[in-house]
Parts: C-alpha cells; structure tokens; sequence
C-alpha cells in the first residue's frame, strides 16, 4: 500500500500533468482564429470596436443561460466536427476549424449561441447543417467591450454589464443589447480566462 509520500508523488504527477495539458490547450486556443475589429476607442479594459459583417453558425436553446450555453456548443460542435449535418442529420464532410469567441445573447425566451465562421467560408462554402443549427450573417456593427478574467458566472456577468453601461454613460452614450463572448474553455484556469461584454451601439 502506497504510504503518504508515495501518494503526495503521484498526486503532483497528475496535477502536473493537468497543469502541462491545460497550458497546451490554452495556447491552442490563444492561436484559433479571431473576427477582425477596427479599434475605436480603449480606455483600460474598456473598448468601442467596430466589426466588418461575419458569417456564424447559431443555435437557440430554451433554460438557464449556462444550461443553454451548453446545449448551443454541443450542437455547433457537432455541425463544425462534422458530427451531424445535413437534413437527416448524418455525419461525415470537411471539417471546419474552432474559432473564439462563442457567442452568447438572450433572444426572446431562449438563449442563441454562435460560433464565428472561419474567414474562408461564405453561406453558399458552408457544409449543410442539421435542423436545429442555422448559417446566417451578422451586419457590421460597433459595439462598446469590457474585458475581465476568471469564471464568467451569472453574477460576474451582471456586474460587469453594469460597469460597462456606467462607462458608456458617462459618455452620453445610450447602449443596446447585451452579448457575451467566451474565448476558453471552462478547464482553464480562471485567472488565465478571456472573457467580455458586448453592448451595441
């Protein structure tokens, strides 16, 4: 039986371990490819951006926001991994690449969640997706940012969206909608998280 040192070794093998494979998986992450922006304005952590029309695939799911979150990335995954597609939802074609961030807006009674198309691709490239996922365009728009790290639950969400709005304000800036935007995933260390904030302008 393996005495307490034994067990402190292989305790720190496997925390080492997951430590080396969230780092790699962070920088492959850092590396997926981005929506371009033209810099408006940046004061700190906030920002105005402007964005050029973007191509996404989205989904909407009914629940709470992390609840349909979850189910939107599944769905999006299965379409870009070529997991299922098409109108009798098979499998099987090119895959598409990851990018960051996923989206994430309410809309009415259900959440939509979107994942940026690869620049390469327009509507008519795209593969064919199931049912319950939809390509379409976003118009170009200018949207004001508030970047923060660690775990984007409900709360930090809100406070920040408030911290955003009082920015804003204090320009005489009237804000719009509220979008979220998730650059990693939930296995990344929170301090090492991108997050943000979006409000339309």
């Amino acid at each position: 039986m393996a005495n307490g040192k034994t067990w402190a070794w292989i305790g720190g093998l496997l925390g080492g371990a997951a430590i080396a494979g969230a780092a790699t998986y962070y920088a492959f992450e850092k590396a997926s490819e981005q929506p371009p922006f033209t810099l408006v304005e940046r004061d700190g952590a906030f920002e105005i951006r402007d964005y050029p029309e973007l191509v996404v695939a989205e989904t909407r799911a009914i629940g709470t926001r992390e609840a349909a979150l979850n189910a939107g990335f599944g769905r999006l995954a299965d379409y870009i991994f070529a997991k299922r597609r098409g109108d009798n939802g098979g499998s099987g074609g090119e895959r598409i690449s990851m990018t960051a961030p996923v989206l994430s807006a309410r809309q009415d009674a259900s959440w939509r969640t979107q994942f940026v198309m690869p620049a390469k691709f327009t509507l008519a490239t795209l593969p064919k997706p199931s049912d319950n996922v939809d390509l379409t365009t976003r118009p170009a728009r200018r949207v004001a940012v508030l970047r923060f790290a660690g775990s984007p639950d409900d709360a930090a969400l809100a406070q920040r969206e408030a911290e955003l709005r009082d920015w804003l304000a204090a320009r005489g800036i009237n804000g719009g909608a509220v979008e979220y935007a998730f650059y990693n995933s939930p296995f990344i260390p929170g301090p090492l998280r991108r997050n943000e904030v979006l409000i339309a302008l």
